[in-house]
């Protein structure tokens, strides 16, 4: 169907609809001449009359319905294009509430925040610092982005990236001593690990935060397990291997499922799991490195 067709069919359309020229005229905006015009146009393109003029108006004979209904089709389906155009040409806009762990958040989010900022002009965002898991399910956070061997059955989303662990001490220190995690941290892979394979006496100190225990181990408390970035990253520490096996965990970007397809979120949540894949290499850090 040409443009043309079309544009002759709509008024057909509105005449059928309406069953009179006027009414259809005041539909389309137009005046009574331009719907005769192009009622004429369509049916000396189609070769045949498309209405039964009659003293009370315009009336669709039985056999030309079924052009009628594919134009009501027609005009359903061009609607909806609209209307997806208008909608993926309008702003973005009202809050969304990312929420993630503090080495995350400090030390990988700010950076992608403000480019989120920038590509999303009219949300307002609100960064959520937390080790224990935020409630989605009672809109706390609309996003999060939290390593963890699984996703939960009521989130959607995807793992953005792996997030490797790497053991590390001040550097030239060489003592036996070691950091535990505690808390959320303590529950983790790493955590799990140190529990069961370092001996009690042999932990010092422990906190529920692996930015709290990297700055103990700058201090030269003992060893501490943390992810890979983060020790690689500091000018004090330096890696110990040969003791921590391969340790890693996906990094995940989800939301409630209830909340999943919200325009907003569903933007925000692509854009961030695409910037926090940009990152993978560094969250990574050194496979095999004990």
């Amino acid at each position: 169907m040409t443009r043309e067709n079309w544009d002759d069919l709509r008024f057909v359309l509105a005449v059928a609809e309406e069953g009179s020229v006027s009414a259809a005229a005041r539909r389309l905006g137009v005046n009574h001449a331009t719907v005769l015009r192009r009622i004429a146009a369509y049916e000396v393109s189609a070769g045949m009359a498309v209405f039964d003029r009659t003293a009370r108006g315009y009336a669709v004979p039985e056999p030309m319905t079924r052009i009628i209904d594919a134009a009501r089709e027609v005009d359903r389906a061009v609607q909806a294009v609209g209307r997806a155009l208008r909608g993926s040409q309008a702003p973005l806009s009202g809050e969304v509430r990312v929420t993630s762990t503090d080495s995350l958040c400090q030390c990988v989010l700010a950076p992608v925040i403000a480019r989120l900022r920038v590509l999303l002009p009219h949300l307002k965002l609100e960064l959520i610092c937390s080790n224990a898991h935020v409630d989605l399910a009672r809109t706390h956070a609309d996003i999060t982005i939290r390593p963890a061997l699984a996703l939960p059955e009521d989130l959607v989303g995807e793992a953005a990236a792996v997030l490797g662990f790497g053991l590390f001490r001040r550097r030239g220190a060489a003592n036996a001593d070691w950091l535990g995690l505690s808390g959320q941290a303590g529950s983790s892979r790493v955590g799990r690990w140190i529990e069961e394979n370092v001996e009690p006496a042999r932990i010092v100190a422990r906190s529920d935060s692996f930015l709290v225990v990297r700055e103990l181990a700058a201090e030269g408390l003992g060893l501490a397990a943390m992810p890979d970035f983060l020790g690689a990253e500091h000018p004090q520490l330096e890696r110990v291997t040969g003791v921590l096996p391969e340790l890693a965990v996906d990094i995940w970007v989800a939301s409630h499922s209830d909340l999943a397809d919200i325009p907003r979120i569903s933007a925000a949540r692509s854009l961030l799991t695409r910037a926090v894949a940009e990152q993978a290499t560094r969250l990574r850090g050194v496979p095999g490195a004990a």
